[in-house]
């Protein structure tokens, strides 16, 4: 994937946390992370969203192969993919909250519209 952010890890640990963070977010609607992994988070999400809308038994594997819990797939295709079955992108809102007080980095809160 060209322009994707390290975000200062190796691929397989970055990876790891991309599907977590994921999952964590279609389970709950909402999480607080720095505004980079947010963006790179927001990208994920929206691309397995796009993909639970087909609903067939291809893109269901596809999903269950990245995120990690089988509850959050069903949720996604059961619940959240039919909610966006006329909108075209755009599922998720970045809102920036300020830096955080132990390093300054810059938070934001990630959440599906």
């Amino acid at each position: 994937m060209p322009g994707t952010r390290k975000l200062g890890r190796t691929s397989d640990h970055r990876m790891a946390m991309l599907r977590a963070m994921v999952t964590f977010l279609l389970e709950n609607g909402k999480i607080e992370t720095t505004v980079t992994r947010a963006k790179e988070v927001r990208a994920m999400t929206e691309k397995y969203i796009t993909l639970a809308k087909d609903n067939n038994l291809n893109s269901k594997r596809q999903a269950l192969a990245f995120i990690t819990k089988e509850d959050v797939v069903k949720k996604l295709f059961d619940e959240i993919a039919p909610k966006y079955a006329e909108v075209n992108g755009g599922y998720c809102r970045i809102t920036k909250t300020g830096p955080r007080r132990g390093d300054a980095a810059e938070m934001a809160i990630i959440e599906l519209i």
